[in-house]
C-alpha cells in the first residue's frame, strides 16, 4: 500500500482558531500601535505594520529616546518579548488573558525599560472598537491553534517573497496589517489612483485615502470571520476596472466575489494540493495578470531574476 504523502502546510479550521485569532489580533493591534508612534510615518502606512518571524510576529526595529527596541509575539515559546539595545528584556505570557489585562502589563513592562509610547487605545478595522484598558470579552488563547497558524504564516510569507520577486516597481514589502490582521503584498503601477473612499469601520478616512493614493494590485492571507468562516487568500486591485471579475485565473477552484470585488481562494485547496507553494504562486501570478490587463499597466514592471539565484 502506498505510503499517503504528508502535506507539511498545517491544517487550520476555523472554529478552532476563530476566538483564539480575534485576541491575538487585538494584543496585535495593542503591539503594532506601539510601533505606530514610535516609528517616523512612512508611505502606505508601511510603518505600522508586523512581519513574520521564525518564532512568531515581529515589529522589527524601532527607534525611541535610548537607541532602539522590537517586540517580538512568540508563537513558540509563547511570551511577547521586549528587547532593547541597551541590554533590557521584559518578557509577557501569551496564555489564556483578556485584551485588558495584556494591555496593562505590556505598558508597566515598557515603563520599566523607560520607553514611553502613548497610544490611540481603541481597536482599528473593527466594530465594536472596545477600549482596550476595558476589554474582558476577549481572552481566549490556544497555543496549539496559534502556533499551526504562525506555521501557515511561514509558509505563505515564503511564496509571498518569491511573488514579490518577481516585480521590479513599487512593492510593499511582505507585511502583516494587523487591522485586518492579513498578511499582503501590494504591488503598484506608478500611476495615481482616484480618491478613496474610505468605509473601513473605526478608520480615520485619511488614513485610507494615503493608503490608496496610487493603483494597487494586492494580494493577501486572511484567517476569516464568522460571516465568511474560512482561511483564505484573496487579490484586489484598486480602482478594479469593470472587467478585472470576469477575467479566467488559476487554479479552477478560485472565485470572483461582486460583493466584495475580490478573487478568492481557500486555504485548504492550497493546504490540500500535491503542489502548495505552486498553487498558490498560480493564484497570485494570475490574479496580477487580471489586475494589469484591465487596468493596462506597463509589461515591463514584471522581471524574471531566476539567473541570479545561487
Amino acid at each position: 500500500m502506498a505510503t499517503q504523502k504528508i502535506s507539511p502546510w498545517p491544517e487550520l479550521a476555523f472554529e478552532y482558531l476563530k476566538d483564539t485569532l480575534d485576541t491575538v489580533q487585538l494584543w496585535s493591534q495593542i503591539v503594532g500601535k506601539v510601533r505606530l508612534v514610535k516609528t517616523p510615518w512612512i508611505n502606505h502606512s508601511w510603518h505600522v505594520t508586523l512581519y513574520v518571524y521564525p518564532r512568531g510576529l515581529t515589529t522589527g526595529n524601532i527607534p525611541y529616546e535610548g537607541g532602539s527596541f522590537q517586540l517580538d509575539m512568540d508563537f513558540v515559546d509563547h511570551q511577547l518579548k521586549i528587547t532593547a539595545s541597551d541590554g533590557g528584556l521584559q518578557s509577557i505570557a501569551l496564555k489564556p488573558r483578556s485584551v485588558a489585562d495584556f494591555y496593562k502589563e505590556l505598558f508597566e513592562k515598557l515603563g520599566l525599560m523607560g520607553i514611553e509610547a502613548n497610544i490611540y487605545p481603541k481597536p482599528n478595522e473593527i466594530d465594536p472598537a472596545i477600549p482596550f484598558a476595558e476589554d474582558e470579552q476577549h481572552k481566549t488563547y490556544d497555543a496549539v491553534q496559534m502556533n499551526l497558524y504562525w506555521q501557515a504564516l511561514v509558509r505563505i510569507n515564503a511564496v509571498f517573497l518569491r511573488f514579490r520577486a518577481e516585480f521590479t516597481g513599487k512593492c510593499s514589502p511582505v507585511h502583516l496589517f494587523w487591522g485586518a490582521f492579513d498578511l499582503a503584498v501590494t504591488r503598484f503601477s506608478g500611476r495615481e489612483a482616484p480618491l478613496h473612499p474610505g468605509g473601513a469601520p473605526n478608520m480615520p478616512v485619511k488614513v485610507m485615502q494615503e493608503a490608496y493614493s496610487h493603483e494597487v494590485s494586492s494580494a493577501g492571507f486572511w484567517g476569516g470571520s464568522v460571516d465568511f468562516p474560512h482561511p483564505v487568500f484573496y487579490s484586489y486591485c484598486y480602482p478594479t476596472p469593470a472587467d478585472f471579475g470576469s477575467q479566467v485565473v488559476e487554479p479552477n477552484e478560485a472565485f470572483y466575489s461582486n460583493e466584495m470585488g475580490e478573487y478568492f481562494l481557500l486555504y485548504e485547496v492550497v493546504q490540500r494540493s500535491a503542489d502548495p507553494e505552486g498553487v498558490l504562486l498560480k493564484f497570485l501570478r494570475s490574479t496580477y495578470i487580471a489586475a494589469a490587463k484591465t487596468g493596462k499597466w506597463d509589461d515591463k514592471l514584471c522581471c524574471d531574476l531566476t539567473g541570479f539565484e545561487r
